[in-house]
């Protein structure tokens, strides 16, 4: 355990959905200063991952949109936000999680990812760790509909959209999601869809 910090205790606030824990806790900022009594609140839904689907000859990419109740609340008066796929892992690896997102939530089966990084989505409040995956498809690959499964409530729309309109979307302020900018913002300065 990290020597900086003692007397580690919590209690659970809500675990209707997922685990919502508060914390007390004494921080010793470096060995010559007192403890500090700290209190914090630790939202755990477990890690997740994410995958950006681009197609090279068609200088597209594959997102989604739905309804999104927190960015509702703070602001966004229809709620939709536009993501990249996404899912908690549930016990599977980033790798098999991000193509099983991308069959449900887009359509599109994917045969091989790439991993870009992981980061921590909210280190302040969270304990979730997102893997961050970039992926080819074709056409081809198209097998489903996609949209989500009914029985999560997801309502996705599936977009495909040329990689210079999302980025530019993302310059605008249309695309928030963080893990999406870093995604758009990898294939960018990577050069990957100008070639």
């Amino acid at each position: 355990m990290n020597k900086r910090v003692e007397n580690l205790q919590s209690s659970t606030l809500s675990d209707k959905t997922f685990l919502l824990k508060e914390y007390t806790f004494e921080y010793k900022h470096t060995s010559v200063h007192t403890p500090e009594k700290h209190l914090r609140e630790v939202y755990d839904h477990g890690d997740g991952a994410s995958v950006l689907l681009y197609n090279l000859a068609k200088k597209t990419v594959v997102l989604t949109q739905q309804f999104r109740l927190p960015t509702f609340l703070n602001g966004n008066t229809s709620g939709m936000s536009i993501e990249v796929c996404a899912g908690s892992l549930d016990g599977d690896t980033p790798e098999v999680c991000v193509k099983k997102e991308a069959l449900e939530e887009t359509g599109y089966a994917i045969n091989s990812v790439e991993k870009v990084f992981s980061v921590y989505a909210s280190p302040a409040i969270m304990t979730e760790i997102a893997h961050l995956f970039i992926a080819e498809y074709t056409d081809e690959m198209k097998v489903e509909n996609g949209g989500g499964l009914d029985n999560e409530e997801e309502y996705i729309d599936v977009l495909e959209i040329e990689f210079i309109k999302a980025f530019d979307m993302m310059q605008t302020g249309e695309i928030k999601d963080a893990r999406t900018v870093m995604l758009l913002q990898f294939l960018k300065i990577k050069g990957i869809m100008e070639s």
